[in-house]
């Protein structure tokens, strides 16, 4: 079994609507009612935030009453019915959760070509950064404070679990580093770099092995990073609606410069501006899906440009191949070109589905599951991968069984691992998802696979 030790898996990250009581909630993480809304014709300019004065299009429009003798009832029969509501995009919905599975394989199989096959974290940053620039329709303090409100509170609950867990097991701090170790450790609270943990602890051959921590806090990375482009989102739509196109591909520049190595930014600050011009041009790319702009572009001239910027990152990472390979995520720039032209690929032929079609229709409550608990999965997937894998070890200490299948035990021991992934992310989602719940301000629920939304309407 391989445990990738990098502290960056690939993962999905909070996200969610933040619109008035009465709007319609979208959703572009975990247990967001509603969803985004179908992107149609749009006005002339950018216009993002929806006229709520204008008539639906093809609705009944109220007219002052042109002589005295109508009636009440002719105005009851004039007035329209309340438009209704519009559902989840579930397109999108299953991008997440394939993401989510996706980023179990990978730490567990570890294959390298994974990363190529779907970006994830590209795909993610994009749907993100789409809903984020629907909801800065409203004032940037607001949405950024509701961003932070939903993010927030699952961390702390991880970390509530883990950090105790590492000083329990003899984790100090480090004398020479001081109060700067403290300030650090503060991270684990409000994650502006990466927080610290011990390079080995546990036991060799013990429940937890050598390097949990190191896998266990992997997943913050992409905490960290989501909330530094939430806190940059405001600045960066204006400039995106000033230059649009020149917004998109700064990252991929700046990817170029730090990256690669031509310019070194060291410590936390390297760190966190590496992640945000890696995957800025896949965030920027969401504003451009929620304007329309992508659909200004004729498809033929997205798709090949799209095309060539996926060729350049294929390009890039054949000469830059480290030791795991063609896994992009070790290759900042050829990840920066994959995911930015695999995303403008996914969202140019984006359809608008209000329900999954065909034989998708039948993962529709795992689909659901997975959006409305997304964040819990993510942070404590690595966690539930150690364990399975001690699970897995204990079928050698049965009498009888474990002499007589050991070949088996030892031939299938990453499949027994992702056979038994499964129900222990169903524990950690009744343990813990609750709390994206109450960090959303909805009344908890325990496991919100919308069952209750389908017999409602059955």
């Amino acid at each position: 079994m391989t445990y990738p030790n990098q502290p960056r898996p690939d993962g999905f990250g909070p996200d969610g609507s933040d619109a008035p009581a009465g709007w319609p909630q979208n959703s572009a993480y975990p247990g967001r009612e509603g969803g985004f809304p179908v992107q149609g014709d749009r006005p002339q300019g950018r216009a993002t935030a929806p006229d709520v004065t204008a008539p639906l299009p093809g609705a009944a429009v109220l007219t002052k009453p042109e002589a005295a003798g109508d009636t009440a009832d002719s105005a009851d029969q004039a007035r329209p019915a309340p438009p209704a509501r519009p559902g989840r995009d579930r397109y999108l919905d299953l991008l997440r959760a394939v993401a989510l599975v996706r980023v179990v394989f990978f730490h567990l199989f570890g294959w390298a070509w994974l990363t190529v096959l779907f970006p994830s974290m590209g795909v993610m940053f994009a749907l993100a950064g789409s809903l984020m620039a629907r909801s800065l329709s409203r004032p940037a303090g607001s949405v950024i404070r509701s961003r932070l409100r939903r993010l927030l509170p699952p961390m702390w609950a991880f970390s509530l679990v883990v950090v105790p867990v590492m000083f329990a097991l003899s984790w100090k701090p480090v004398r020479d580093e001081g109060l700067w170790w403290f300030l650090k450790l503060g991270c684990y609270l409000f994650p502006i770099g990466s927080p610290p943990y011990p390079e080995e602890s546990g036991s060799p051959g013990g429940l937890l092995e050598l390097t949990w921590a190191d896998q266990a806090v992997g997943p913050l990375w992409y905490i960290r990073a989501y909330l530094w482009f939430v806190i940059a989102s405001p600045l960066l739509l204006k400039a995106f609606r000033r230059l649009p196109w020149v917004t998109m591909l700064a990252p991929v520049a700046l990817t170029a410069v730090i990256g690669t190595g031509l310019v070194t930014v060291p410590g936390m600050l390297g760190e966190s501006l590496i992640d945000f011009a890696v995957f800025g041009a896949c965030w920027v790319l969401g504003f451009a899906h929620n304007d329309g702009l992508l659909k200004e572009v004729p498809r033929y001239l997205a798709v090949s440009s799209a095309t060539i910027v996926m060729g350049f990152g294929l390009w890039w990472a054949s000469g830059h191949l480290t030791e795991e390979g063609w896994n992009l995520d070790e290759i900042p720039l050829a990840q920066a070109t994959w995911s930015l032209g695999f995303c403008a690929i996914l969202l140019v032929y984006a359809p608008s589905w209000r329900k999954l079609p065909g034989r998708l229709a039948g993962w529709d409550g795992l689909v659901t599951l997975a959006n409305n608990r997304a964040v819990t999965i993510y942070l404590w997937h690595n966690i539930l991968l150690m364990a399975g894998a001690h699970l897995v070890d204990q079928l050698w200490n049965i009498p009888w069984f474990g002499d007589t299948f050991d070949t088996y035990i030892e031939q299938s021991y990453d499949a027994l691992i992702l056979i038994a992934i499964w129900p222990l992310i169903g524990l950690a989602i009744l343990s813990f998802g609750w709390v994206e719940d109450v960090a959303a301000r909805r009344r908890p629920r325990l496991w919100p696979n919308g069952s209750d939304k389908r017999r409602a309407t059955a």
